[in-house]
């Protein structure tokens, strides 16, 4: 039996009659833009993330772009960035018109090293934006302690990482700011795309309510240049639903992450996730390292388990980025890592079995 890398299909039909209501619960109320619904998940995911406001965006992006845009970080301004993350978080800062300043991952977490920080802030250092990466929650006391000697704003790039813990916290409660997203793959993932901020922050969080509808707290009166960056009433309906299942989603997910740790330990060549002490991560993705990842990427395909790689390019490579003159050899471990990740399947409704299927191909693959 095929093992598909993530089984959305699968996971939305769990709670498909809970799904079909609240539709018909948004349909029948002929309100489909910032009403109750909104409300509601901001309100539970605010809860849920231990932390004051939740202000729900259209997207992951958006939200961290909307909160550097409130903090009034743009042209001239500097954002600390991992040199290993998806592009969004170095997108964030660009479209705010700051230059993204990447700093290299710590090398057992792949998460930005707090030691490597202080070396790239300059005068122009506004902000640092720490991702929680495949779930696996960063360094955050050791970032905000950076942070607070140099007077700089901690943002959380929380996409991948709904509902992990760092020493008994929620991530969305750890910075001044949290983004994330609900892109469908995403451990808390809407039917379409979507995004919140979190934050402790009440000027911050009124700021971005602003932000987020054309730049207006009252019909047609505009107070600042806004955005149309909105969650609307149906992705807000069904995330409430999907809310409900994502602590029991996030154990399956440990569950199938500890059988793929025990499984697949000591064969050689292939690095297994490292777990810092003080977090329990969600495992949005399960990722191992290996020399020759897409000759293993092959023979899994054949053996008939999906795979994916996260991310094949780092940012400081992509075309996009060429004008800030970065070159192959600049940022080294983020270099290495991307030539070598691979992220096993992993999801909500994997059995046993799947997992030990999985485990069994890529022991296959090194006989």
């Amino acid at each position: 039996m095929a093992i598909p890398f993530l089984d959305l299909k699968a996971i939305n039909l769990e709670q498909a009659a809970e799904l079909e209501d609240a539709f018909h619960r948004v349909l029948n109320s002929g309100w489909y833009v910032l009403g109750k619904e909104v409300e509601a998940f901001e309100h539970e995911f605010s809860s849920y993330c231990e932390a004051e406001h939740t202000i729900g965006v259209a997207n992951g992006l958006d939200a961290i772009f909307l909160i550097l845009k409130a903090y009034g970080i743009g042209p001239g301004d500097e954002v600390i960035v991992p040199s290993n993350t998806y592009i969004a978080t170095w997108l964030a800062a660009s479209h705010c018109g700051a230059i993204p300043v990447p700093v290299e991952p710590d090398e057992q977490t792949y998460n930005i090293d707090p030691l490597k920080i202080e070396a790239a802030i300059t005068p122009r250092t506004k902000a640092i934006i720490a991702v929680h990466l495949y779930g696996q929650p960063a360094d955050m006391d050791a970032i905000n302690a950076v942070a607070q000697r140099h007077g700089l704003k901690v943002i959380e790039d929380a996409a991948q990482a709904h509902g992990a813990l760092y020493k008994g916290r929620r991530v969305g409660s750890l910075g001044d700011a949290a983004a994330f997203s609900f892109y469908p793959g995403k451990n808390l993932g809407a039917i379409g795309d979507g995004g919140a901020v979190t934050t402790n922050d009440a000027k911050l969080a009124e700021s971005i309510r602003v932000y987020r509808n054309y730049g207006s707290r009252v019909k047609y009166h505009n107070e600042v240049l806004g955005f149309n960056s909105r969650l609307d009433e149906l992705q807000a309906a069904l995330l409430r639903v999907k809310l409900s299942a994502l602590d029991g989603g996030n154990a399956t997910r440990a569950k199938i992450a500890r059988l793929y740790s025990e499984k697949l330990a000591g064969i050689q060549g292939i690095v297994l996730p490292f777990v810092l002490d003080s977090a329990n991560p969600v495992w949005h993705l399960y990722v191992i390292c290996i020399d020759k990842r897409d000759a293993l990427q092959k023979l899994l395909a054949n053996l008939g388990v999906g795979t994916m790689i996260h991310y094949p390019i780092p940012p400081h490579l992509q075309p996009s980025y060429a004008a800030l003159g970065y070159k192959l050899g600049d940022f080294p471990i983020a270099e290495r890592i991307h030539q070598q990740v691979l992220s096993l399947p992993m999801g909500p409704t994997m059995s046993v079995r799947d997992a030990q299927q999985v485990t069994d191909a890529v022991k296959a693959s090194f006989v």
